[in-house]
């Protein structure tokens, strides 16, 4: 009997694309929840040859294109050192990030073009192993007033056998510092579409990046091919003389968004949007208190590359 609360995941950045750089336990450990895996995506191909009788073919379907998908929450907090990757970094790099480092400062992610990282991800099932090579993906962000901070992300990556390879080294998590609560004690900045007086309830920000699983004759890869970043935001409801959203959507400004988790060095968290576009509004009701809902767009300027930014601190 194989259990669920017995699957866990390593994964580590590849030097080269699709070559699997063979996470250990000891240096590639990462702490995640609600691990789903695909273990095979495909697309069927079926004989059409004609045998003298209705029915199915007599040879067997030909799975084509074969993937897999991962999926995984990450519970969001910096490493527990300035200047030091969380260990999920490979990770956001795998989701078309770069990663720069300042020495006992900070290491900051921010969107890219070209050039984009891979990572390999072996996913254990209690005895059994997913290697996924060339994994690249997506991730969202979720902020919840008093819930955990989470990164949710969403993987594809190329098809391996699975095998009952054991963990190599022992299952050790370092550089994941605890996990934040979203309060008002560890938010320290929460601006929203230039306001800093908004009273965020909840607030997610998806990359939304188009991920594809491609072949060709001679290689197969998973390829980056946009990003469209944005969310919704849920804040309570201002006076419209203090604060109109509704002249901010029917309009066409844009402003900073910004917020700052935590409040310890190495383990406070900034997500930036350097241009949000607010695209519509509705109402609702949290605890019988009005409240404002906005989808919302992160723009980049014209420089480009930098409509979202996460710097660990």
């Amino acid at each position: 009997m194989a259990l669920t609360r017995k699957k866990f995941l390593i994964a580590k950045s590849e030097a080269t694309y699709g070559t699997d750089p063979s996470p250990v336990g000891g240096s590639d450990a990462i702490q995640v929840t609600d691990l789903e895996v695909t273990p095979i995506e495909s697309d069927n191909v079926q004989s059409a040859t004609l045998q003298g009788f209705i029915g199915n073919s007599t040879r067997a379907t030909v799975l084509a294109n074969k993937r897999v998908s991962v999926s995984f929450g990450v519970e969001l907090g910096g490493s527990g050192t300035a200047g030091t990757a969380p260990a999920f970094g490979p990770l956001l790099k795998a989701c078309g990030l770069s990663e720069t480092t300042v020495a006992d400062t900070s290491v900051t992610y921010a969107g890219v073009s070209s050039s984009f990282d891979s990572a390999t991800i072996y996913c254990f099932y209690d005895g059994t192993r997913h290697k996924v090579t060339g994994c690249r993906g997506t991730v969202t962000f979720n902020l919840t007033a008093g819930q955990l901070a989470v990164a949710n992300f969403q993987f594809v990556g190329i098809f391996n056998d699975p095998d009952s390879t054991a963990l190599s080294g022992t299952f050790t998590v370092a550089n994941q510092a605890a996990a934040l609560e979203v309060n008002d004690t560890n938010v320290t900045t929460a601006t929203f579409h230039g306001e800093t007086s908004v009273r965020i309830e909840s607030l997610d920000l998806a990359l939304n990046n188009e991920v594809v699983y491609k072949e060709t004759l001679s290689n197969k890869e998973v390829h980056i091919t946009n990003r469209a970043p944005g969310g919704t935001v849920v804040i309570e409801a201002p006076s419209i003389s203090s604060q109109d959203y509704f002249a901010k959507a029917v309009g066409t400004s844009t402003a900073n968004s910004s917020i700052v988790l935590g409040a310890t060095a190495g383990n406070i968290v900034t997500m930036t949007m350097a241009q949000t576009d607010i695209t519509g509004i509705s109402y609702g009701d949290t605890n019988g208190v009005i409240s404002l809902s906005m989808p919302y767009l992160a723009l980049p300027t014209t420089a480009g590359n930098n409509g979202i930014s996460l710097v660990f601190t």
